[in-house]
């Protein structure tokens, strides 16, 4: 696959993964650092976790929630690491 499908594949997935991705990175880091720094109760941490695992979506979906949050991820990763070319040689163009 070349560089451009590459970037093409990256432009149409990441609008789709931005929000989940987003949703699930955020509330982690506020479920640490609420508890942690706060000290939040219990009930505010379980209500915060219940978003960030995916629980509002039901027994069912919360499995494909989280499939597909990780594959997302890993599709926006290698699409980006692919993009960037740092593991690539690139060609040098003689005239």
């Amino acid at each position: 696959m070349d560089s451009r499908d590459f970037r093409k594949l990256h432009r149409k997935i990441a609008p789709i993964v931005f929000l989940p991705l987003f949703v699930t990175a955020f509330t982690g880091v506020l479920y640490r650092v609420a508890r942690s720094w706060f000290g939040v109760s219990d009930e505010i941490g379980e209500m915060i976790m219940f978003i960030h695992q995916g629980t509002f979506l039901g027994k069912d979906l919360r499995v494909f929630y989280v499939i597909l949050n990780g594959l997302g991820l890993i599709g926006m990763v290698v699409s980006g690491i692919v993009m960037s070319g740092i593991f690539f040689r690139r060609r040098k163009i003689s005239d």
